[in-house]
């Protein structure tokens, strides 16, 4: 029996497959690593990466 860990093992791989690739990829872009929150809400996420598709990165204006 799982005793309620269902649920945490696949939010841990989660949180590294996605999670730390998508923060470091936004730190070297110039945000915020902790936009990385954002990845983790549906339809928000969709919404996102277009607007970080089409903006103007702070780490190119230097």
């Amino acid at each position: 029996m799982m005793h309620g860990s269902g649920m945490f093992f696949p939010l841990i791989g989660s949180l590294v497959l996605i999670g730390i690739p998508a923060a470091i990829i936004l730190g070297k872009a110039g945000y915020s690593k902790l936009w990385v929150i954002v990845a983790f809400i549906p339809m928000v996420n969709l919404i996102a990466l277009w607007i970080f598709a089409f903006a103007k990165w702070p780490a190119l204006r230097r």
